[in-house]
């Protein structure tokens, strides 16, 4: 049943709202679809919009506002409410109703339903009447589950219709599946179906996180067939049970005396908002799933929570009824009465909120870093970047240094450059200290930036925006001394980023900048220190691994300074002489001196 007095008033419309579970849509003066929402009692939920004094989030207020016409469709119950209410937010897409979007496609297991059924895993939910379990954001776990029901379940992977009368019938034969012991011959009626069904049940109960009951029955089974001296059964079970026990005991993170929970916790950042799902079964997470979402009408993390809860429970019948989360929300009353919502403040339930949070925090980071280095990225990440520190002109070209040593030994440093957000790989400088004995990290990074910097002068070439230091106080004032004697300090901006606590450091400023964890600011100057570090310890591996070769080959018999020369020149570093073969060897120096090579690298003298 449904209604659609347009030519009444709001207030008029209300009287006529009924008290019978259903879902109610609103409209503005256009007829355009503002929102669409469930209700146990349609009169009290509606009017509820209508109140004064409700304390509602902005959201709510703004579209309540524009309400012109309502219109709403009676079920039979709540569920019914529910499914409908899904079913068209999907299809209508309303303006002020929370659209999560899944953050990925997530894989799930399927058993599917069919007689002998198979299972398998799949991206893709078709609603057949099959069921699905997951969804997994790790394969690697997912696959750790297929591999355990495949070691202890003998399962067909074939997709023929093994219906009573086509085995009858004898229409299949046995394939290389069953030759090998994976399968066992369900197609030519070699195994009882209901044995097989007792082996999908147990399947689901693994799926499940339900491997308590499932171990106590394999005890008992393998206990009874050790009494009627069915050795070779109970040798089969009993290996069945350990390997089962074995992968509950590494995969429960808490304790097993946990009830069975939800876990579910949000994050954001400017208009993006994570939000993550935990399944916890005997205190093993057995599957998760996040969520992410733009807000555009100011929506709050308790809406948020309660559209992400409300889309679970219509998605799937087997939820916990405890919820465990970071931030409080109140469910609609009268339509969740058997759930219970709670902030843990300690203990394995905050364990599990805290872990749940670190995953809507990483993605949140990784998310937004991607959208601000893109192919084309936008300028706002540089302009954030320019406000935090304070610089005079928006930083597009950036310079990082970083220096490398072992006690001394071989010191070198590097340089990157990012150009507009983004790595000028080709630009990139290695250094080797010429000027500085001992391992003293201060003075070589004067000698680097001074380097650095003169000769950009000398050949009048553009100077950077910003440049960054990898290290505190020290290194910057190391950094700011050549500047200085170039006349470059107040032209060229410089700071220090100290790796412990992530601080930022200024001229003339004791007091380091703390930004924020998540910023993109601050994310972007770890990239460039951490470049910058991976650069200079590549470059000096190198010098090592060469100069190591170089040692070892001055030492073999027949080979001299000359020979190493050409080979270093030819192959351009170790690692390809190391690998080079013989003919290849000896078209450089020749084959007498090729085959003392290869020996020597053969014996490992080399």
């Amino acid at each position: 049943m449904s209604s659609d007095p347009q030519h009444l008033s709001p207030q008029q419309q209300l009287k006529l709202i009924p008290e019978n579970p259903g879902v109610y849509r609103f409209y503005d003066k256009r007829g355009k679809l503002l929102y669409i929402g469930k209700a146990k009692n349609l009169r009290n939920r509606v009017r509820s919009y209508f109140a004064a004094g409700r304390g509602h989030s902005y959201r709510i207020s703004t579209m309540a506002s524009k309400i012109h016409n309502i219109q709403y469709t009676i079920t039979n119950s709540e569920v019914e409410a529910l499914t409908l209410e899904n079913n068209l937010i999907k299809e209508y897409q309303p303006k002020y109703n929370i659209m999560l979007k899944d953050g990925k496609t997530y894989p799930y297991i399927c058993i599917k339903k069919e007689r002998f059924p198979r299972v398998f895993p799949t991206r893709t939910r078709i609603q057949d009447g099959s069921e699905y379990y997951g969804p997994f954001t790790s394969v690697t776990t997912m696959n750790s589950f297929l591999e355990l029901i495949r070691q202890n379940y003998k399962l067909r992977t074939c997709n023929y219709h093994l219906s009573k009368e086509n085995i009858a019938a004898e229409k299949f034969r046995i394939c290389l599946e069953f030759q090998i012991g994976n399968c066992l011959g369900p197609c030519e009626g070699l195994f009882p179906e209901e044995e097989y069904n007792r082996n999908i049940e147990a399947i689901r109960k693994i799926l499940k996180g339900k491997m308590k009951p499932l171990l106590d029955q394999l005890e008992g089974e393998m206990k009874e067939a050790a009494e009627q001296m069915e050795f070779e059964k109970a040798q089969e079970l009993k290996q069945r049970w350990e390997k089962i026990r074995v992968y509950k005991r590494r995969n429960t993170i808490t304790s097993e005396r946990l009830p069975d929970l939800e876990v579910l916790t949000v994050d954001r950042l400017n208009d993006l908002a994570i939000i993550n799902h935990f399944k916890v079964v005997d205190g093993a997470i057995i599957s998760t799933h996040t969520y992410e979402l733009r807000t555009k009408n100011q929506e709050t993390d308790e809406e948020l929570l309660l559209a992400t809860f409300e889309r679970l429970a219509g998605e799937y019948d087997d939820l916990s009824h405890e919820i465990l989360t970071n931030v409080e929300f109140k469910l609609e009353e009268g339509i969740w009465p058997d759930f219970k919502i709670r902030v843990p403040q300690r203990g394995d339930k905050r364990k599990l909120v805290d872990l749940s949070l670190k995953n809507c925090r990483v993605l949140l980071e990784e998310k937004v870093w991607k959208q601000n280095f893109r192919k084309n990225p936008k300028e706002p990440i540089l302009e954030q970047l320019q406000a935090d520190l304070h610089l005079p002109t928006l930083p597009r070209h950036i310079e990082c240094f970083d220096n490398s040593n072992t006690q001394g030994h071989q010191p070198v440093a590097s340089m990157v450059i990012f150009r507009d957000g983004k790595p000028a790989k080709k630009e990139y400088r290695h250094f080797k200290i010429k000027t500085v004995e001992g391992p003293n990290d201060f003075a070589s990074m004067t000698e680097i930036v001074y380097r650095r910097y003169k000769r950009l002068l000398d050949e009048e070439q553009g100077l950077p925006d910003l440049v960054v230091i990898d290290g505190g106080k020290g290194q910057l004032s190391s950094a700011a001394k050549s500047l200085a004697d170039l006349n470059l300090i107040g032209k060229v901006p410089i700071i220090g980023i100290a790796k412990k606590l992530e601080e930022i450091y200024n001229l003339n400023d004791p007091i380091p900048l703390h930004l924020d964890k998540r910023s993109t600011s601050l994310k972007l100057i770890q990239q460039l220190r951490n470049e910058a570090h991976r650069f200079a310890i590549t470059f000096h591996r190198d010098l090592r691994s060469k100069e190591t070769f170089q040692s070892r080959l001055g030492q073999l018999s027949g080979i001299g300074k000359t020979t190493e020369k050409k080979l270093l020149n030819h192959f351009r570093s170790v690692k390809k002489i190391r690998a080079a073969s013989e003919e290849e060897l000896a078209s450089v120096i020749g084959a007498a001196r090729a085959r003392i090579i290869v020996a020597a690298r053969e014996s490992g003298e080399l």
